[in-house]
Order: structure tokens, then C-alpha cells, then sequence
């Protein structure tokens, strides 16, 4: 219970303060863990789906996972320092280049994008119920059962009661609190990887070898449907992969302030995001590649794929693909919303509510719409975000490394009157850096989600958006150096003493 009279209960509470020595329980394996418990997910297993298709070889494709992934574990590392350090969440982190106020900006941004992977991944859960209940009873492909598609929704009946069924299972670890995420991780981590090597010891059984797939060259290449196209496709392609961690990297402080050090935080992450990710590509190449013998097409979807096996595999591979996708979600996509959420009104909403209204809002975003085609997913959704994403990774950056020196005043954090109130509550330099960093993207995104209403987006923009991530991180990097040069309040001056 806090005590301090100068703390606004209004930017405190319990969820928020700072993590004590007794809860700083994460070691480096934890880390790790979580990690590889978020990596191997059906959205990041389809990912070199949607390379392969875009004309990549295999090997392309698992190699720009690969990359996007050593590139996007950066600011993650930059970023998580703070956590650490000071045992402070991603939207407490904010207030100090956002201001005290305006970091509710950043936290309801990426709290909404959070709130629609929440919704994605739930939907994967219901289609795994869905498709396991389609089993048991013998429905086939064309007369699944459920009945017809209800209005508005695209969807039959046995679709929503299974995702809502879904949704309704995670409901537990929502009421349980962060530990009981950390032991799911920890304990499913191995798991999932013993089944990977299953699957691949599986296909490689049913098939003597692993398919064609994997000697497939490049469209790319000269005489190729794509000769000359490599680098088009490859940098929006490279965005979306970084696009897809974004969110993470903003706020992997709400995971880092449990760590007991900085080393326990660095190795697990570095061990747990980049290597894995590519592994997990180069198993989907793989095992897609025996599916095109196996059953004549690539099948990309691991739902698709489980749904074909038989036997007992079937029950097996569908609860694994559930338990899975159960713990992807709630630690990539529901501890971060629901300390945004919190940080908006501390006093009414508490870590628990924040969880409660990321279930709400994923329920009527209608998840399945996002993926109804992969372009709506990567250059709509995953581009995107990560427009609007990257230029607050930016300012946090240059804030926390050139500005303060990693010298944080961490109780006026929680203070109205402190050194980060600066014009009631708002940082301008924040504010004008992000617009700054996203203006740009604005016409791209535009002529990618509306091109019958913006069909005359000059070329230039087009092109900039297919490097958001990169656009917006920059942009708002250096204008928000540029604004707070010189501005920076020494972290132990007294509050007082400011005018």
C-alpha cells in the first residue's frame, strides 16, 4: 500500500508501482521459455506461408524470419533494460518522454493492437474446438457442422460457440494473475518442443525425405515469374516480420521487471526470440513441403494438417495446437493490454480489469475478417501496427539512452507535480515526434487497406511504407532528440525547483 502523499492516485496502484525484491523471481530460462512458448504459435508456424507464396524459396523465407527477428530482439533488449532496472511497466516507462498524462497515448495504441491479436489468436483456439469436434462426430470439409453463415458475421453458429468457448477457457488465467502465466510457459516450453521434433520425425516417416518444397528455387531468379522482383517483396516482407514482434518490443518491460538481473534478461531473450523463430519457419517449410506429397497441395495451416492425421494423433495434435495457442496469447497478448488499460485510470481499472476488457474488446473486433486474405494480414495488419508502433519504440529509446542516461526518478513517475508532468501532464516533443514518425505511413496504409478509395498514392509513398517500421522508428527517433536536446531534468533534482 502506497503511503507517499505526493503520489496522484491517479497514475498508482498496486499493479503499477514498481516490482520489490521478493517478486523479481524471472532467471534467464524463464525468459527463454517464454520465448519459445510464443514462438512456436500457428500465426508465427503460417509466416513462411505467406514468403513462399510471395515467391521466396524456402530457405529465403526462414532466412527473413531469421533476420527480422535479430533486428526486432534490439530494441526489445533496449527497451527491457528499464523493466528491469526499475521494475516499472511499459505504460509507467512512457511518462517519462510521453508525460504523465500523454503516456496514456502510447499504452491505449498499443493496448488496441494487443486487443486484436488477443482476438486473432482466440479465433485460432475456437477453429482447433471446431475442428477437433468436426472429427469426433464425422463432418467432412463440405458439410461441416454448424449450419449456414450468421448475417454480418461470416461465421456459422458452431464457429462462434466454439471461439467464444475459447475465449472463455483463458478466462481462467485472466483471474489468476502473471504467475500463473510464467508457470504455463514454463512448463509448456518443453512441450512444444518435443512435439516439433515429433511432427518432424512424423512427415519424415509417412513421406522417406521431406518433400519438394525444399528444392523449390526463388521466383526470383532470371526466367523465373518474378525475375528481378527479390527486393520489392523482400522489404515489406522484412517489415511485416518485425510488424509482427512489435508490440512486444514496446512492452517487454512488463515482463523484464520480474527478471532478478539484467544478465537473466538479455541471455533468456537472446536465446528465446531469433534462433527459435527461424527454426520454427524452417520446421513449417518442412513439414508443408511433405504435406504436398502427402496429400497432393501445401498445406500451411497446422490446424488443416492435424485435422487429416488419424487416430488418436488427431485428439493429441489438436490439444497440444490448444494448449499451444492458450499460452501464446496470454503472455504475448493479454499481460501487456491489461497494464495499458490499468495505466489509463489506476484508481478504477487493476491489472485484472485491464485482462477482463482485452477479452472484451478481442470478442467484437471479429478477428476472422483480419484474416480472410493473407494481404489483409501482412500489409495490412502486420505493416500497420508496426507503422504506428515503431515511432514510439523510437522515442522510448532515445529518451531512456540519450536523454536521461538511463537515470530514471523513479517516484515521480507517479507524481502530478514531478519532473515528467511537464505541461500538464503532456511532453510536446513526445506528442510532435510521434505524428512526425506516422504522417508518412499514413498514405501507404491508405492505398493498402482502401486502394478503390486512395488509388492515386504517389509511388514514393507506397514505397515508404513498405519500410514503416523503419520510417517511423527514425523519423521520431531523431525529431525527439532533436526537441528534448538540452531539455533533459537532471532525475534527483527536487520537483519544486522546476517553474
Amino acid at each position: 500500500m502506497n503511503t507517499d502523499p505526493l503520489v496522484n492516485k491517479d497514475l498508482w496502484n498496486e499493479d503499477l508501482a514498481p516490482t520489490s525484491v521478493a517478486q523479481r523471481t524471472w532467471r534467464w530460462y524463464h525468459f527463454a521459455a517464454l520465448w519459445v512458448g510464443m514462438v512456436i504459435s500457428i500465426p508465427a508456424y503460417m509466416l513462411a506461408a505467406s514468403l513462399i507464396e510471395g515467391g521466396m524459396s524456402a530457405w529465403q523465407a526462414v532466412f527473413t524470419v531469421f533476420f527480422a527477428n535479430v533486428i526486432v530482439l534490439l530494441p526489445m533488449l533496449l527497451i527491457g533494460h528499464a523493466g528491469t532496472k526499475y521494475g516499472i511497466p511499459y505504460a509507467v516507462l512512457a511518462r517519462t518522454s510521453f508525460g504523465t498524462r500523454g503516456a496514456r497515448l502510447p499504452a491505449l495504441m498499443r493496448a488496441i493492437v494487443a486487443c486484436g491479436w488477443y482476438g486473432i489468436q482466440t479465433w485460432f483456439g475456437g477453429s482447433m474446438i471446431y475442428t477437433l469436434i468436426g472429427v469426433l462426430i464425422g463432418s467432412t470439409a463440405g458439410s461441416p457442422f454448424g449450419g449456414a453463415n450468421l448475417p454480418g458475421l461470416g461465421i456459422n453458429p458452431g464457429q462462434l460457440g466454439c471461439f467464444l468457448a475459447f475465449w472463455a477457457i483463458q478466462f481462467y488465467f485472466i483471474v489468476h494473475g502473471m504467475e500463473s502465466i510464467r508457470k504455463l510457459e514454463t512448463y509448456t516450453a518443453p512441450l512444444k518442443i518435443a512435439i516439433c521434433f515429433l511432427l518432424l520425425w512424423w512427415v519424415y516417416d509417412k513421406v522417406g525425405g521431406f518433400g519438394p518444397l525444399l528444392a523449390q528455387p526463388s521466383q526470383f531468379v532470371e526466367g523465373g515469374p518474378k525475375a528481378g522482383l527479390f527486393w520489392s517483396v523482400f522489404w515489406p516482407s522484412l517489415t511485416a516480420m518485425i510488424g509482427y514482434w512489435a508490440t512486444l518490443a514496446l512492452n517487454i518491460p512488463d515482463f523484464t521487471r520480474f527478471a532478478k538481473s539484467q544478465r537473466d534478461q538479455v541471455i533468456g531473450q537472446s536465446l528465446g526470440l531469433p534462433l527459435p523463430m527461424a527454426l520454427l519457419a524452417a520446421l513449417a517449410v518442412t513439414v508443408t513441403s511433405a504435406t504436398v506429397v502427402l496429400y497432393g497441395k501445401a498445406l500451411w495451416d497446422p490446424v488443416d494438417l492435424s485435422s487429416r492425421m488419424t487416430g488418436i494423433a488427431v485428439l493429441v495434435a489438436l490439444l497440444v495446437l490448444l494448449i499451444d495457442t492458450a499460452s501464446v496469447n496470454l503472455a504475448a497478448n493479454m499481460v501487456g493490454p491489461a497494464y495499458d488499460f490499468s495505466a489509463l485510470s489506476p484508481e478504477r481499472i487493476s491489472y485484472r480489469m485491464g485482462g477482463y476488457l482485452t477479452a472484451g474488446i478481442a470478442l467484437v473486433m471479429m478477428p476472422w475478417k483480419i484474416l480472410e486474405k493473407s494481404e489483409n494480414y501482412i500489409f495490412i495488419w502486420l505493416t500497420g501496427y508496426s507503422a504506428l508502433l515503431g515511432p514510439i519504440a523510437g522515442i522510448l529509446i532515445v529518451d531512456y539512452y540519450f536523454i536521461r542516461k538511463t537515470d530514471i526518478a523513479v517516484e515521480h513517475l507517479y507524481r502530478d507535480d514531478g519532473i515528467y508532468a511537464y505541461r500538464n501532464g503532456w511532453n510536446m516533443a513526445a506528442l510532435v515526434a510521434f505524428i512526425a514518425g506516422v504522417l508518412p505511413n499514413i498514405p501507404g496504409f491508405l492505398n493498402a487497406a482502401f486502394p478503390e478509395a486512395f488509388p492515386n498514392v504517389g509511388a514514393g509513398f507506397k514505397t515508404m511504407y513498405t519500410y514503416a517500421w523503419f520510417v517511423g522508428i527514425a523519423i521520431a527517433a531523431v525529431v525527439y532528440g532533436l526537441m528534448m536536446k538540452g531539455r533533459a531534468v537532471p532525475a534527483m533534482q527536487p520537483a519544486r525547483s522546476l517553474d
